[in-house]
């Protein structure tokens, strides 16, 4: 289905004679919504479904990003600069080597955090946080927040 919406959006752009990237973007959006409104199969749903769930996937890691990055700034330039370090183990739920590569670099990305290391079995993953206040709060955060998107776009 991707397949399809990309050759679409490249029709859209060769009949509109615009070869920009913005009109490529219009063209996959239409595309897209030519696809959900025509395809009925099996396929055609979870693909809506996936692109769906990545959009707003993205759409929390832009907030995230942004969050994270103010309060970085916030505890920087702070007078006093009072940080609260830590190293906090984070048991997995997500399986694949792909899926625990994903979510390490999104801790990673996100400002004040770091993925330091994956357990051997693949079970917990350790992060280090530039301003921990409750670890399980911090915890919570990560497998509530960017793992539960995560096995959400796997399914």
């Amino acid at each position: 289905m991707l397949l399809l919406n990309l050759l679409l959006a490249i029709v859209w752009v060769a009949l509109t004679g615009e070869y920009e990237a913005g009109n490529f973007a219009m063209g996959f959006i239409l595309a897209f919504l030519v696809l959900r409104l025509t395809q009925h199969s099996d396929t055609a749903v979870r693909y809506v479904k996936r692109a769906r769930l990545l959009l707003f996937f993205i759409g929390f890691f832009l907030k995230e990003l942004v969050v994270s990055s103010l309060r970085v700034v916030a505890v920087v330039l702070s007078p006093t600069m009072k940080m609260q370090p830590a190293v906090v183990a984070i048991p997995l739920e997500v399986t694949s080597e792909a899926a625990i590569t994903m979510l390490g670099n999104l801790i990673t990305l996100t400002p004040g955090t770091l993925t330091l290391d994956v357990s051997t079995d693949h079970s917990t993953m350790y992060v280090h946080a530039m301003n921990v206040g409750d670890v399980v709060s911090f915890r919570e955060g990560i497998k509530n927040g960017f793992e539960r998107r995560i096995l959400e776009l796997a399914i």
